[in-house]
């Protein structure tokens, strides 16, 4: 397992240079400035979309804006908000938080474009249900002789939508704030081929994949239903738990901000990190934290009820913004507000990344007794349902290229894989998913770029009926 361990996080910082930083985050800043940034002038009217005021009933799909929107958010408002601010601020400072936001800003652009092009190039699959997804933008939007482009992606697929990273910070909350109640040391262990393995994060996994199991196999329809119940929940408790920390602190706010933004140009030097480490690191937690330009939020907002392909990328802009540049900044101020994040530096430098436990530290210190326990159950809750909402990833790429019939394979993969990650160390399987994550986002991000054209004419064509008062389809 070491050697498995240590090549897949070289892979991963490998990976992660600076071609794949130009391609995703310039990427971002190309679709910007080519829309002029005229998406941006109408959020407006893409919260009203949200609020099902253009829904349109029988049009070819399989979920409706609003359940599209809920299931993209739910794999992205997650663990990753939680546990990966915890990590970019741990491997990068403050300053990495500034880079996720400059990436979250871009990548609204880039989610506006990838979701557009995901219903305009809307492909069957071979039970004949209308399908969307980089993989289908790529053969009906290129052409059949860019097919092998499509395969990569969704190979490189099976792996970015391992659900290992959620199982990892789950368990690791768990041991943490259940384990001294129900009398378990998470430190018990036995060997298993060579390795390790905590009998408590054991038992974690295997409850985890049975819960999973029980939604996940009734395909994006059931995960939608759960997924549109849980995201509204779980942010808003999330939420109200942040602003009463930060009712304490708000003389500190000010000066966090410009920790923020005078480390974002600068480095850290406790860390020894330059500039330039800590763009990439904020660049990959925030693909992490909001998954723009990688692919996956396209497969779930290609599947939505709507002839209008526009009409879709509006409503998929929301999502950077609400995960990254809101609850991601939230996450970070009280981390960094409540002086954990300091002195937790020695224990970071003394190897290994600090995920969950370092949010739970922060809660803890700001809600003496209770603080944990209220984090943990959103854990609980941003956990899960990511995990639903990741299988249909894997689901869809595996049916692509098998046939729609054996597409539930992967879900017996997915669901193994949930113990992998329960017991496997946090620094494998944020490398791992980094360069799942990392792959998809080149051919996602190509076939965007060279169809870019495509999908401004149709913003224009349908930012016009809108500013002038066309759209028929309108519920009065």
């Amino acid at each position: 397992m070491g050697f498995i361990e240590d090549a897949t996080v070289w892979f991963s910082g490998f990976i992660w240079g600076i071609p794949l930083l130009i391609i995703v985050m310039g990427g971002g800043l190309f679709f910007m400035f080519y829309s002029k940034m005229s998406p941006f002038k109408y959020l407006r009217h893409a919260i009203n979309i949200l609020r099902g005021k253009y829904d349109e009933g029988e049009e070819e799909g399989q979920i409706t804006h609003y359940e599209a929107l809920s299931t993209a958010i739910a794999s992205t408002v997650g663990m990753g908000n939680i546990s990966g601010v915890a990590v970019a601020i741990t491997m990068g400072g403050p300053g990495a938080i500034f880079w996720m936001w400059v990436s979250a800003f871009f990548g609204m652009t880039t989610k506006f474009f990838t979701c557009t092009l995901a219903v305009m190039y809307r492909g069957k699959d071979t039970a004949g249900e209308v399908r969307g997804g980089p993989m289908y933008v790529i053969t009906e939007g290129l052409g059949k002789k860019w097919k092998p482009m499509a395969i990569f992606f969704c190979v490189v697929g099976l792996v970015g939508a391992l659900p290992i990273f959620q199982a990892n910070q789950l368990t690791a909350a768990m041991n943490s704030v259940v384990g001294p109640i129900a009398g378990y040391d998470p430190a018990d262990s036995f060997t298993l081929f060579g390795s390790q393995v905590s009998v408590s994060s054991l038992v974690t996994g295997i409850v985890l994949m049975v819960v999973v199991s029980t939604v996940i196999f009734g395909g994006i329809k059931k995960i939608s239903k759960v997924a549109s119940k849980l995201v509204p929940s779980m942010v808003a408790l999330y939420f109200i738990l942040v602003v009463y920390i930060l009712l304490q602190n708000l003389g500190g706010i000010p000066d966090i901000f410009a920790s923020i933004f005078s480390e974002a140009f600068s480095g850290n030097a406790m860390l020894g990190g330059g500039i330039g480490a800590v763009i990439v690191i904020g660049a990959k937690r925030a693909a992490f934290s909001n998954e723009a330009g990688l692919g996956t939020a396209p497969m779930v907002h290609g599947d939505s009820k709507t002839s209008e392909p526009v009409r879709e990328g509006l409503v998929a802009m929301l999502g950077p913004a609400i995960d990254t540049l809101i609850v991601c900044t939230l996450t970070a101020l009280v981390i960094l507000g409540t002086g954990v994040y300091e002195s937790q530096l020695g224990a970071e430098n003394s190897g290994g990344l600090l995920g969950v436990t370092l949010t739970l530290d922060a809660f803890n210190q700001a809600i003496p007794g209770a603080g944990g326990y209220l984090l943990s159950l959103c854990i609980l809750i941003f956990a899960v349902s990511t995990l639903l909402s990741y299988s249909y990833y894997g689901v869809k790429c595996m049916s692509f290229m098998l046939g729609a019939k054996y597409g539930n394979l992967y879900n017996y993969i997915y669901i193994g894989t949930i113990v992998i990650g329960a017991v496997a160390s946090l620094d494998f399987v944020v490398s791992l998913i980094d360069s799942g994550f990392a792959l998809m986002a080149i051919p996602t991000m190509i076939s965007a770029i060279i169809l870019a054209p495509k999908a401004l004419k149709a913003a224009k064509d349908y930012f016009h009926r809108v500013d002038t008062n066309q759209l028929t389809d309108e519920i009065k």
